[in-house]
């Protein structure tokens, strides 16, 4: 059974706030995943402790980050039931987790990040893995087109 919305709503909006995009139905996490060909990070967002105290405050230090993915995406496990299982059926080869975080290039899971590595652990050493995954996996924005794409 879901968790009422009234309680989650400022869980979600943590995350709305830095940019996501919640995915509520099995077919939008589909008719994203299933095309995106940029770097996307999933996160698996839930009411636990580790969650708010870990997990989301991570996130939010680790896109000051240069290189960090181009779309970022959440879904509430223990809310939007369908559209949770329905990601996790993208993350081949992990059990289900929640708190976690997925990165995936190219519709391909390249980098993930289970409960068992949130759980306990500050914000600023989650936030600091994350911001290495971002490093190998991620492109840092091109400023020198931006300079002078603004210049004209």
């Amino acid at each position: 059974m879901p968790y009422p919305e009234q309680l989650i709503a400022p869980m979600r909006n943590d995350l709305l706030q830095l940019g996501f995009t919640e995915l509520k139905t099995p077919d939008q996490v589909d008719e994203i995943l299933g095309t995106e060909q940029r770097t996307t990070m999933i996160a698996i967002n839930s009411v636990c402790g580790c969650s708010a105290g870990g997990m989301r405050p991570a996130v939010a230090v680790s896109l000051a980050n240069e290189a960090k993915p181009d779309v970022l995406l959440s879904v509430f496990a223990g809310q939007d039931l369908e559209a949770t299982e329905r990601a996790r059926e993208y993350f081949t080869g992990y059990p289900p987790s929640s708190p976690a975080i997925a990165l995936m290039k190219d519709g391909e899971l390249v980098y993930m990040m289970e409960r068992h590595q949130i759980e306990g652990r500050h914000p600023l050493e989650i936030a600091d893995t994350l911001k290495a995954a971002y490093d190998e996996h991620c492109s840092a924005p091109d400023t020198a087109g931006q300079s002078a794409a603004s210049a004209d």
